[in-house]
């Protein structure tokens, strides 16, 4: 057991670490104070307890001190579970779940109900203010039917962005919780990948910065090594990095969204590690930043 001066001294050094943490972040809080940042959540982070409450805590501090968040939402293991629960195969067709029309109802009920409206209750725990919604809401999001070689189903692709509804929920303190939903101009529900969701809505919003959350350390090499990875890449090397095989599999759809944003104005965009506790933090508020940046 520490005597009394020293465990003041601890006390002490504990402290001005604390302080220096604030005052290292105090440049970027600056940067993105009355910014937005698009945060893409999905992976382990958003089924793993503990980093759930990280992710809602995160959002919650950024919120703070004046960073203006909007958090895009998938939830593929939720619907593959409720669509065991009713006798439906989940079925894939390169990255894309196939969507007939029971499904679309599945993914619907899911997105838009069961998860959408937890991680408004996670955040609202966290003393945090939060306003769930999805793409059909005050049509924020207009698709169609995506075309492809093969038929997807109610898979829909994004004609156009209203941010009205996100913009007015930033304008009243909330955190805008989207669910990656969709209708067509006659009502049509479509299921849209989240990526690509976080993508355009980011463009549309001039977002300082894009966040994707993904299940591995960030663009690598090698990919079976995790200190092989890429902490920066300009845009115009993606063709290049996809012809060598550095970039694959399912990582072209997400670096693709990530190239997307960035022609479309986003500022900058990064692939991090939900799996790192507290990893949107220190992604946004410390030089080092962590995972692949793309400028």
């Amino acid at each position: 057991m520490l005597s009394e001066p020293n465990a003041e001294a601890a006390e002490g050094i504990s402290n001005q670490i604390r302080s220096k943490v604030l005052i290292d972040a105090l440049p970027y809080i600056q940067r993105y104070n009355g910014k937005v940042v698009v945060i893409k959540y999905g992976g382990n982070a958003m089924t793993n307890e503990t980093l759930k409450n990280a992710v809602m805590s995160d959002i919650v501090l950024l919120s703070l001190v004046g960073v203006r968040v909007v958090l895009v939402h998938g939830g593929g293991p939720e619907i593959n579970d409720m669509l065991k629960r009713v006798g439906i195969e989940s079925r894939f067709i390169n990255g894309l779940r196939y969507t007939d029309e029971a499904t679309v109802d599945i993914v619907k009920m899911v997105l838009a109900g069961k998860v959408n409206k937890e991680l408004v209750s996670h955040l609202t725990q966290n003393k945090g203010k939060a306003l769930g919604m999805c793409g059909i809401d005050g049509q924020m999001i207009i698709a169609h039917k995506m075309e492809s070689e093969v038929d997807l189903g109610y898979v829909g692709e994004i004609v156009r962005i209203n941010t009205d509804p996100i913009i007015d929920a930033l304008k009243a303190g909330y955190v805008p919780v989207i669910a990656t939903v969709a209708c067509d101009e006659e009502g049509q529900t479509y299921n849209i990948n989240a990526d690509t969701a976080a993508a355009r809505i980011a463009a549309e919003l001039g977002a300082e910065n894009l966040i994707l959350m993904t299940d591995i350390a960030g663009l690598l090499k090698n990919k079976d090594d995790s200190d092989t990875l890429i902490p920066t890449v300009h845009v115009s090397d993606v063709p290049f990095m996809k012809r060598q095989g550095i970039i694959s599999g399912g990582m072209i759809p997400k670096i693709d969204c990530c190239v997307e944003a960035v022609r479309r104005g986003v500022k900058k965009t990064c692939i991090i590690d939900g799996r790192v506790p507290h990893s949107i933090l220190v992604e946004l508020l410390s030089n080092e930043g962590i995972g692949t940046q793309f400028v």
